[in-house]
């Protein structure tokens, strides 16, 4: 009876291979290898792979390119673990059938399995690219895009691929996981790194992978909920009132602000935050801040502010990109010379999206109603109380894992303020670079801002002499350098060059402005 059913079982199998064939199919009347590959197929399938390669070789002594000989005998020779010897069977299979997957693909995995990567890519990636869920495929193609720090290939590989194989579907998690590190993600990074673990408890992996996620959790954030930042420093400003540049045409102002606009000064900042949410994908932070300054100089000039937010971020991919999105409101209470000057209130709602390892661009759009305290009686049109509308996008292209950067932007913003001096339609230009010395992990910054403000109405009180006759048109630039040295107990100390330098169509309004300030910070 075995006989009988293994003769049948060879008959099923000599169709098979004749008329479909294992890796591409012919036509004909069965031959007599045909009659061993089918042989050998049945000891493959029982783990007989010393008689399965017998049987293809017989199959070969009779057609030296029998192509379901040449294929089977490379797949009986990498279950056997030797790929080096299975080459030549794979190798001559390609070419009698290159457009077969399932030789391409076996092919390839042996040049993987020889760690001959550079061979294996083009195979495999070409195989994916006709049948990207072919059981584990996903996994090698996702390994050979990570190790050239394609992240976000690599991502696109490991979720679009399927596998059958517990240990594959843990090495996937686990690349998936150091994938999203790669571009930055380390909330889901971590993440995924858990699921490897849960796939597989007992594995060789685990220890490892859990040293893993710790390092990405920590990296998330140093404490798991309170996060903490002070601040002090000292500074020069060399126009702390914004005294206008002299103008043949109007000195008034200018000569009304002497003689003191110079000062030094004081400064501190704290910063608290609490991550009240943290239920993947969403993430939720509140924050509470305060700033002052004190110019020795013209205390009248003295600031404190006080700024809370509330926010809430979702964490998720389209189109196998990552992305963060979510909105946030805060409110900023602005006191200066000892008396409140302004609150503001807005709502802001914003997109992150990783592209690459490389890029990644953001996305704003603001809401901001300011409401200054009045101290004097002021006609209709010197009213500030506005609505500020904002939008704008920053794109930032990243190397070395965020070591460096250069960064570009674009912002569009309406104030429709109550007083038609103020009211203006705005374009700000952003740019800015960061590079990482490699002394001491010294971070040196660049920030440029161009802020065009086209004012909608002519202004009523200016220029002198001749008010009510110009719309004012100002191009305020800033430039931003700025060093940050490490140092240990998590301290950091900050250097930074301001200048700003306003121009207008009207004279009162443009002046010049340098502030230097040196800071020690420390986070927690």
């Amino acid at each position: 009876m075995r006989h009988a059913r293994r003769s049948v079982l060879v008959a099923g199998l000599i169709a098979l291979v004749a008329w479909l064939g294992a890796p591409g199919g012919t036509t004909g009347q069965p031959t007599e290898a045909d009659v061993f590959v089918a042989e050998g197929i049945l000891a493959f399938e029982e783990k007989q792979y010393d008689q399965a390669l017998a049987a293809f070789r017989r199959a070969l002594a009779r057609e030296a390119d029998h192509i379901e000989a040449l294929y089977w005998s490379g797949v009986a020779l990498m279950a056997q673990d030797k790929p080096g010897e299975a080459l030549p069977f794979l190798e001559r299979a390609r070419q009698k059938s290159p457009g077969e997957p399932s030789i391409a693909f076996q092919f390839g995995l042996a040049y993987f399995a020889l760690n001959q990567y550079d061979r294996a890519q083009p195979l495999l990636e070409e195989v994916f690219a006709k049948e990207p869920t072919l059981d584990s495929l996903g996994y090698y193609v996702g390994f050979l895009r990570y190790r050239k720090q394609n992240y976000q290939g690599a991502l696109g590989a490991f979720r679009a691929g399927r596998t059958t194989d517990a240990r594959i579907g843990q090495l996937t998690r686990l690349y998936t996981g150091l994938s999203l590190a790669g571009l930055g993600l380390s909330a889901q990074a971590a993440t995924e790194v858990e699921q490897a673990l849960r796939l597989l408890p007992a594995s060789p992996l685990t220890g490892p992978a859990e040293r893993l996620r710790d390092t990405m959790v920590a990296a998330t954030r140093r404490d798991r909920w309170f996060h903490a930042d002070l601040r002090v420093g000292f500074y020069f400003d060399d126009n702390a009132t914004a005294r206008p540049n002299p103008h043949a045409e109007d000195s008034t102002v200018h000569d009304l602000r002497r003689p003191t606009w110079e000062t030094s000064g004081e400064l501190f900042s704290l910063r608290l935050a609490y991550d009240w949410l943290r239920a993947s994908p969403w993430q939720g932070t509140a924050s509470y801040s305060f700033f002052t300054t004190y110019n020795n100089e013209v205390p009248s000039f003295n600031i404190i502010d006080h700024l809370g937010s509330v926010g809430i971020t979702r964490l998720g991919s389209v189109f196998e990109l990552p992305y963060q999105a979510g909105a946030q409101y805060s409110f900023d209470y602005l006191v200066f010379d000892d008396k409140e000057l302004v609150q503001r209130n807005s709502v802001s709602l914003f997109g992150l999206l990783v592209e690459s390892a490389i890029h990644l661009t953001t996305a704003q759009a603001r809401i901001e109603v300011k409401e200054y305290t009045e101290t004097r009686p002021l006609a209709n049109q010197e009213f500030q109380d506005a609505v500020n509308w904002l939008v704008g996008f920053l794109h930032v292209m990243r190397f070395s894992q965020d070591r460096h950067f250069v960064k570009a932007g674009y912002q569009y913003d309406l104030e429709d303020a109550q007083g038609r001096n103020f009211a203006y339609r705005g374009h700000r230009f952003l740019a800015g670079a960061q590079y990482t010395l490699p002394w001491w992990d010294i971070r040196s910054s660049y920030d440029f801002s161009l802020h065009y403000r086209d004012y909608q109405n002519r202004h009523s009180s200016q220029p002198a002499g001749r008010p009510g006759t110009i719309e004012r048109d100002d191009h305020e630039q800033a430039h931003v350098f700025r060093a940050d040295v490490p140092l240990p107990m998590n301290l950091t100390l900050s250097g930074d060059y301001q200048a700003t330098i306003s121009n207008s169509n009207i004279p009162v309004f443009s002046y010049k402005r340098n502030v230097f300030t040196l800071s020690l910070s420390w986070q927690y």
